[in-house]
């Protein structure tokens, strides 16, 4: 309904599904932002290095999806769009809780490209959100405020 209406819909699918998600529902999301767990599990392919994640996301993109971005924990994002695929680096970080870095990564890369900020930028500013909430404890209290992010 949403994609009907022009409205950009981002799903991240977590926790990781049990098994692999619909292609009715795969092809109503513009933006899929899996873990590698989770990539692996809708993919039903084994993930291990940077080749395999570029091909699960080649064959996730084929289900309709625009844009997919694995995120990899401490060896970054992989991000795919315009059959081009982006990788940014995490940023170097002493992690003590990483409860809401997923979460805090996906309303970054929201704020972001609400602002219209270009893909890589918006991952950039997500993955900066992320790696501030890690160094914390807790969930809502890891979360950044925006001045921390800048």
């Amino acid at each position: 309904m949403a994609k009907k209406d022009g409205i950009t819909v981002i799903l991240n699918p977590a926790p990781a599904p049990t098994q692999q998600l619909p292609d009715d529902l795969l092809a109503n999301v513009d933006i899929l932002i899996p873990n590698v767990t989770e990539a692996e599990i809708i993919s039903g392919m084994h993930i291990t290095n940077d080749e395999s994640a570029k091909e699960a996301i080649r064959y996730i993109s084929s289900k309709g999806i625009k844009t997919v971005i694995i995120t990899m924990g401490a060896k970054g994002a992989l991000a795919y769009e315009n059959d081009e695929f982006i990788h940014i680096p995490a940023f170097k970080v002493e992690a003590v809780d990483t409860t809401a870095a997923g979460d805090t990564f996906c309303g970054g890369l929201c704020v972001a490209l609400s602002e219209g900020k270009n893909l890589k930028d918006a991952i950039i500013f997500a993955s900066k959100a992320s790696s501030i909430s890690v160094t914390r404890m807790g969930a809502q209290v890891s979360i950044p405020l925006r001045k921390e992010i800048q």
